[in-house]
C-alpha cells in the first residue's frame, strides 16, 4: 500500500496507507462511533462533502452488497479507518470495502491513530480537511484545507435531490424470500405519500411500504401545488446534507403544504420543518453520528438507543409556541423531536429508519400512518 496523509485546516498532520482510491480529497473532517453499517455510511447522502472517520478499529469484515446501501453510489468526500480488514466473511458480500471505494473513486487513509483525531474533532471541532496520495507539503495542503468551502451556508441537497419525481415499491430485507422486493410481502398499499428528496436515504423508502404507503419521490424544488396535485394522504420530508438555513426554497415548500397535509420529518426535515415555523438551527460543534444515541421520548417517556447523523440542530429556545418539544437528547439535552399541537405534523432528528439498527424507533414510522388515518376520518 502507498502513503497517505491526512491534514486538518489547523494544521494537525496525520501520516498513514493509501486505502480505496488515491488522490485527493477535501470535506468538513467528522467522525461515526457505529461499530458496524459502514456501507449505508458511506452510501447515506447527508454525509456529502464530509469525510468520515470510523471510530471503530477494525472496518471491513463483512464486505459489500449491492442491496444495503442507502443511494446508488457512495456519497462521503473520503473515508478514514484504524484497519481495514482483509477478510471478508458475509455470505451477501460480493466485493471488498477496499474495492468497493476504488470503484468510486473514494479516497481513504487508514493506519492512522482514529482515537486521537476522534478526541481532536471532539475537543477543537470538526473542521475541514483533506487527505492525499499524492500532494504530501503539509503547507500547500493546509492551505488547500483553509481555502475549501465549510458546511455553512453551502447548499448541498440541490446535489444530491434526484432529477424528476419516482415511484418506489421496495421494502424491507425479506429473510424467507432472501430479498428487498415489495412483492414478496403482498401488502396493501393502504396510503399515498409524496416523499421530499433532500438527500432521501433508501431505507427510509422501504420502511414507508412496510408501513403500506404507496410513495412518490419528488425533487426538493417541487412546488406545493405539484406535491397537492398528486393528491397525497401525507407528505414525507427526508435527511439531508449540509445547513438547513442554505435551503430556504424547502422551507418555502413547506409552508405551502402546513395545515393540508399530516407531515412527517426526519434529520434535515426536521430541522426544515422548524425553520418553516420560524424557529433557528445552529451548528453543533462537532455534531451526533453514531448509533447509540439515547433519546427521550417525552409523551411516553420511554428512551430509545437511536441512530443519529446531523451537525446542526434545532435551538429549542426559538421553537415557537404551535410546537411542542417530544424527544430530547439525553447526552446534551438538544433537540430530538417536535409535534404541532393542533395540526397532524411531527418531526424527529435521528434516524427512525436506521440500518443495520438500532430499530428502536421504527413505530414512528406507524404514527405517521396513524396521523394520516385519522386526517382521513375527519374529512
Amino acid at each position: 500500500m502507498g502513503k497517505a496523509i491526512l491534514v486538518l485546516s489547523d494544521g494537525t498532520i496525520f501520516e498513514g496507507e493509501s486505502f480505496g482510491a488515491e488522490g485527493e480529497t477535501i470535506g468538513e473532517v467528522v467522525f461515526n462511533t457505529s461499530m458496524i453499517g459502514y456501507q449505508e455510511i458511506l452510501t447515506d447522502p447527508s454525509y456529502r462533502g464530509q469525510i468520515v472517520t470510523m471510530t471503530y478499529p477494525l472496518i471491513g469484515n463483512y464486505g459489500i452488497n449491492e442491496e444495503d446501501v442507502e443511494s446508488v453510489k457512495p456519497q462521503t468526500a473520503g473515508f478514514i479507518i484504524k484497519e481495514g480488514s482483509k477478510i471478508i466473511s458475509n455470505w451477501r458480500a460480493q466485493k471488498s470495502l477496499d474495492e468497493y471505494l476504488k470503484d468510486y473513486n473514494i479516497v481513504g487513509i487508514q493506519g492512522i491513530d482514529t482515537r486521537m483525531l476522534t478526541k481532536h474533532i471532539r475537543d477543537k471541532g470538526a473542521q475541514q480537511g483533506i487527505i492525499s496520495t499524492t500532494d504530501f507539503n503539509p503547507e500547500s495542503l493546509i492551505k488547500k484545507a483553509k481555502e475549501s468551502p465549510t458546511m455553512i451556508g453551502r447548499d448541498l441537497v440541490k446535489e444530491v435531490t434526484c432529477h424528476e419525481k419516482y415511484h418506489w415499491t421496495e421494502g424491507g430485507w425479506n429473510i424467507e424470500v432472501r430479498s428487498q422486493k415489495s412483492e414478496a410481502r403482498n401488502q396493501e398499499k393502504r396510503f399515498r405519500v409524496v416523499a421530499y428528496d433532500c438527500g432521501i436515504k433508501q431505507n427510509i423508502l422501504r420502511q414507508l411500504v412496510d408501513a403500506g404507503c404507496d410513495v412518490t419521490v419528488v425533487t426538493a424544488f417541487t412546488s406545493p401545488d405539484k406535491v397537492l396535485s398528486i393528491n397525497p394522504d401525507g407528505i414525507f420530508l427526508s435527511n439531508g446534507p449540509g445547513d438547513p438555513d442554505a435551503v430556504p426554497y424547502m422551507a418555502e415548500n413547506i409552508r405551502g403544504l402546513i395545515g393540508k397535509k399530516p407531515i412527517f420529518g426526519i434529520c434535515l426535515g426536521h430541522q426544515i420543518l422548524c425553520l418553516s415555523f420560524g424557529a433557528k438551527t445552529y451548528k453543533l460543534k462537532f455534531g451526533h453520528r453514531g448509533g447509540n444515541h439515547p433519546v427521550m421520548d417525552l409523551t411516553t417517556r420511554k428512551v430509545e438507543i437511536t441512530a443519529q447523523n446531523h451537525g446542526f440542530a434545532v435551538d429549542a429556545a426559538s421553537l415557537p409556541p404551535e410546537l411542542e418539544l417530544t424527544h430530547i437528547n439525553l447526552n446534551d439535552k438538544t433537540v430530538e423531536g417536535v409535534k404541532h399541537k393542533n395540526l397532524p405534523i411531527f418531526s424527529i432528528q435521528y434516524h427512525p429508519e436506521s440500518s443495520p439498527g438500532p430499530h428502536d424507533s421504527r413505530y414512528l414510522f406507524n404514527r405517521f400512518v396513524e396521523y394520516m388515518e385519522y386526517h382521513l376520518t375527519q374529512k
